[in-house]
């Protein structure tokens, strides 16, 4: 299918490895014109030369957007390489304490910093190169625990309220013909994630976990990530909006 990105300018945070770099690569293989965000230029100087080899234009920015200069830094060098934006996936996060226990309001903060916030601004940062476009589209990368429960309460909290975020926002942007959308990955394993070090720390652990919680029985890839997102950035997905699409292999048990 083709679907009808060539040319169009995309953000992706936390796009040096796994779910983000994936994103990137599929959107560069649509012809898009990607920047690619990351805090450390090692990954994210490999990412960019393989994202430049898949067909469209990319370039790498080193910022980190927890804070608003890292925000501004991305926006700014988006909008100088490209003279605009057209789409934005917000995929920067990370997990906090693993239990109540050790779930206080540091932890809780530390957690919202990581994931919500940074969706917060580069999504408002953004919001006025897509309204000069006449549109766009914004895509909040969260979690099938944000739907449900599972993981620890500081990500359930930060992740329920990406979704929640996107959704309002998709509602107050649709005059301005821009789509928000959110994700929830189930359990996705790549080298240097958090999967990849619990499967080292605990192997059988882990088999036993991916046979009783995934019906398919293997962890998913971040390329099964990055299809569907650049499928829902498209035009082939113009009456999308406001929806939380699930990419979990059947993990989740919410409807």
């Amino acid at each position: 299918m083709e679907l009808g990105l060539d040319d169009k300018v995309a953000v992706v945070t936390g796009a040096s490895r796994g779910i983000g770099r994936a994103i990137a690569l599929a959107l560069a293989g649509e012809r898009a014109r990607v920047v690619m965000c990351a805090r450390h230029a090692g990954d994210l100087d490999a990412a960019v030369a393989e994202a430049g080899q898949r067909g469209g234009a990319a370039r790498g920015v080193i910022a980190d957007v927890t804070t608003p200069q890292g925000v501004a830094t991305l926006i700014d060098a988006a909008t100088g390489a490209y003279g605009g934006i057209d789409i934005v996936v917000n995929n920067v996060g990370g997990s906090g304490g693993r239990d109540f226990d050790a779930t206080d309001e540091g932890d809780l903060q530390a957690v919202l910093d990581r994931n919500l916030f940074p969706a917060l601004r580069v999504s408002r940062a953004a919001l006025p190169h897509l309204r000069a476009r006449g549109g766009g589209v914004i895509a909040l990368v969260a979690s099938i625990y944000g739907r449900e429960s599972g993981g620890g309460p500081s990500y359930n909290v930060a992740k329920a309220a990406e979704i929640s975020l996107a959704k309002a926002m998709a509602r107050d942007l649709a005059r301005d013909n821009v789509r928000v959308v959110s994700v929830a990955p189930g359990s996705v394993l790549f080298p240097g994630g958090g999967w990849e070090r619990r499967q080292k720390a605990d192997p059988a652990g882990i088999a036993a976990f991916v046979t009783r919680e995934i019906p398919f029985g293997r962890f998913g890839r971040p390329e099964e990530i990055g299809d569907v997102v650049a499928f829902l950035c498209s035009p082939r997905a113009s009456w999308i909006t406001g929806a939380c699409v699930p990419i979990d292999g059947g993990q989740s048990r919410a409807f």
